[in-house]
């Protein structure tokens, strides 16, 4: 993880602060083991006659505190590979070992439930279910997870005013403005204490301003020490993470600080060993 020098240096020519997460400092302390270990993940998605392989060989690593951003051009591969490692889709070669243990080589029923406990995730397009109301979202996750209703709602409630929509509580999605309803979602993805948080363009349905505070947010509760690896597009929020990963044509290409020095376009003619 880079020293708060770098994270400064970086900070320092990037745009604007208000379209950036602003990373925590490090911890002192040596990193754990890993969060999340991937090994030469591959995806292939068959349309018709043809074959079109996604992924070609996915190999990363993920450790407790890292914010780590992934970019790479329209159709690199980056979400398929955020979803992958996740365990939302399948996979079709590779490893993807969280917490010791193979997801995928679980069944669907222990995987969903695996990562029920382990993650949380926040869309670009909210995913909030309509009818029900903000804490009704929010504490689904926990009672997925056999939280007793009265605690599940407790701690929804405790999450809301975390950030900041305790007085919204009671309000239905088509209630709330674009802002409201994701930090409904990061609510939500908070709240059963996952040890990470996927979020993929999470700012990409809000305009400046309100993407701004969503993605302060994100600052905040990863400066808290919570793991965090946001997919994005927009070179600024790319390059205020702590880690930078860069996915072009199915293969991460760059994987480390995010250097200035090191133009984007240079990305794909290095790819990672």
């Amino acid at each position: 993880m880079p020293t708060g020098g770098a994270v400064s240096a970086v900070a320092s020519v990037a745009p604007p602060p208000d379209a950036q997460v602003t990373p925590a400092r490090p911890a002192a302390s040596p990193p754990p083991g890993p969060l999340l270990h991937a090994t030469g993940v591959r995806k292939t998605y068959a349309t018709g006659w043809n074959e079109f392989e996604v992924l070609k060989g996915i190999d990363l690593t993920i450790h407790q505190g890292d914010l780590v951003m992934v970019m790479g051009p329209s159709g690199s591969g980056k979400t398929t590979m955020l979803n992958c490692l996740a365990g939302l889709d399948d996979i079709d070669a590779g490893t993807v070992i969280v917490h010791g243990e193979d997801i995928h080589a679980m069944s669907d029923a222990r995987r969903t439930s695996h990562r029920a406990k382990h993650m949380g995730f926040v869309f670009q397009s909210f995913n909030l279910i309509p009818v029900l109301t903000a804490v009704e979202n929010v504490e689904l996750p926990l009672l997925i997870m056999g939280t007793k209703p009265r605690a599940a709602r407790r701690q929804a409630l405790a999450m809301l005013e975390r950030v900041e929509l305790a007085d919204r509580a009671r309000h239905r999605p088509l209630q709330l403005s674009g802002g409201e309803q994701q930090r409904v979602a990061v609510a939500r993805a908070l709240v059963a204490e996952p040890d990470i948080v996927w979020a993929d363009e999470p700012t990409g349905n809000l305009d400046s301003e309100t993407a701004a505070s969503v993605l302060d947010l994100l600052g905040d509760v990863h400066a808290a020490g919570q793991t965090i690896v946001i997919v994005t597009h927009d070179e600024a929020i790319g390059w205020s993470g702590t880690r930078l990963v860069r996915v072009s044509d199915g293969r991460v290409v760059f994987d480390g600080t995010p250097d200035f020095d090191l133009h984007p376009s240079q990305f794909d003619e290095a790819p990672v060993s």
